[in-house]
């Protein structure tokens, strides 16, 4: 246990350096896409190819693990950070938009390798400390959200070029992910992993419990990426300052994590169903406090009810689905499960730029709207199947 709980800090401190690159993205990706390009309905392409880059390469780099294991794989994608990191600062130099994208693209790898290092946690713990770690980890990101907001204010127009101060300090959030990786212990794969039957991918995603973990998961960041990618473009058509955008985006940051600290407690003591609906509940409250303004404070508060459910939804997804496979089946199912979180994440964040430029920010909140009701019909049916089994 104690080794269990050394790597899940570590873990943690990893998860914060990979926020803090993602969430200097956030900030900029849009506005330095808009900067860039010809036609300004592209503007949110860039946050886009992040999270392309991160679902074509989740299934990958989770084969990859399975067979190299998780250290070799964590630091491959740390380099590959370094050097997407490195493609976007030539980008932003030779003012091209396209090459811009390819960079975010390679950065995406990045992440795909970083999503795992909650499951990576989880794979390590025992049943009951599994939702703790999983949720533990994911505190890290609460460091990304206190410090990139408050780096981006220095480094957007640290050099002549803007934002190539920003995309340089990326390097250095790799560099020290590296280090952080170099002192984790992750058990080599049980005998169970290597030699259990697996299961077809196709029988795993048809059990209900693995489909709502998805819905969950998936639907509940791709309303989250809409919203939230949307918001500094949102903002500053409002006519709110810079400094007002990268402030609500730190506090959504601090949304998304901070209740990490408690949320597997949560799902321990009230169960992941209720957890997760409780999060369908609080990105719905984000619609509507999003819908009945456009001060400063409407973003605020929106953004933050929308971490927060956020939060819920992604820390009970995973918790779900860690009930679904055997050992020998983790590779497949943590790959699918996250491939499909990337891909509906991509399809939201460049719906977002879309529906900004031609129906303005009302009409994205109201999009959201019929997503939510499916993720919660989802749990609800699950919850009543679950009631059913046990009467019988």
């Amino acid at each position: 246990m104690k080794n269990t709980k050394k790597n899940v800090a570590l873990l943690a401190g990893c998860q914060a350096m990979l926020f803090t690159n993602n969430v200097t993205l956030i900030s900029f990706a849009a506005l330095a896409g808009f900067s860039l390009a010809e036609n300004k309905m592209l503007a949110t392409l860039p946050a886009t190819a992040y999270v392309v880059g991160a679902a074509l390469t989740t299934l990958p780099a989770s084969f990859f693990m399975k067979r190299f294991g998780r250290q070799t794989g964590f630091q491959l994608g740390t380099a590959t950070g370094i050097l997407g990191a490195a493609v976007c600062c030539l980008a932003l130099w030779l003012h091209s938009f396209w090459l811009l994208c390819a960079g975010v693209l390679v950065l995406g790898v990045y992440n795909a390798f970083g999503q795992y290092y909650r499951f990576a946690a989880a794979d390590a713990a025992n049943y009951d400390f599994k939702a703790k770690a999983i949720s533990l980890v994911l505190t890290g990101g609460l460091v990304g959200g206190i410090i990139a907001p408050e780096l981006s204010k220095y480094t957007r127009d640290m050099f002549a070029v803007p934002f190539l101060g920003a995309y340089a300090s990326l390097v250095v959030f790799c560099l020290i992910t590296m280090v952080l990786l170099a002192f984790i212990r992750i058990p080599a794969p049980s005998e169970a992993e290597r030699d259990e039957p697996v299961r077809p991918l196709a029988q795993i995603m048809k059990q209900p419990g693995f489909i709502v973990a998805v819905t969950g998961s998936a639907l509940g960041y791709g309303v989250m990426s809409l919203l939230m990618t949307a918001t500094p473009l949102a903002m500053g058509l409002c006519g709110h300052a810079y400094s007002s955008a990268a402030t609500v985006i730190q506090w959504h940051v601090i949304g998304m994590f901070a209740p990490s600290f408690f949320t597997g407690s949560l799902i321990k003591r009230y169960g992941v169903l209720n957890v997760m609906l409780t999060g369908v509940a609080l990105e719905a409250l984000c619609v509507g406090i999003a819908l009945s303004g456009a001060l400063v404070a409407n973003f605020w508060w929106a953004l933050v009810a929308l971490g927060i459910g956020w939060n819920f939804l992604y820390v009970g997804g995973t918790t779900l689905l860690t009930e679904c496979y055997r050992p020998s089946e983790k590779a497949k199912a943590q790959g699918m499960h996250d491939f499909l979180v990337f891909l509906t994440t991509a399809t939201s964040s460049f719906s977002s730029g879309l529906l900004m430029n031609r129906n303005g920010w009302d009409m994205l909140n109201y999009a959201a709207l019929p997503v939510l009701g499916v993720i919660g019909a989802a749990i609800v049916w699950l919850a009543l199947q679950r009631r059913t089994a046990a009467i019988v």
